[in-house]
């Protein structure tokens, strides 16, 4: 099977998320197992004023530019080919946002801590 990249994309600072919405989050592992597919990890990030961008060498601490969405945080799939990836990708609970689906190359490796 591949691995795709599911980045999760939110305009809502994650301290704003509703309760539920982080629940949601919780039971998309089951689901995606139910859909033939399986989870490898799933990482919410801080957020993005907590970023520290590198851009020619030079650091800056924050965000390199102001959008309207952030990267909020990711999971890695293993899916049949890019529509099973989707059908999974579409599991994802999002308040108001999306997630863009991306092929990974080369493999990752996801150790039991």
């Amino acid at each position: 099977m591949a691995q795709y990249a599911v980045l999760i994309y939110e305009r809502v600072a994650p301290e704003d998320l509703p309760p539920e919405i982080m629940e949601a989050h919780g039971a998309v592992p089951g689901k995606v197992a139910a859909l033939g597919g399986k989870e490898l990890a799933g990482l919410a990030l801080e957020p993005s004023a907590t970023a520290t961008s590198i851009r020619g060498g030079v650091v800056t601490d924050g965000p390199f530019i102001e959008t309207k969405e952030v990267l909020a945080g990711l999971t890695v799939i293993e899916a049949r080919d890019l529509d099973h990836a989707l059908a999974i990708a579409k599991l994802t609970p999002i308040v108001d946002g999306g997630v863009e689906v991306r092929p990974l190359l080369g493999f990752v490796i996801v150790e039991d801590t």
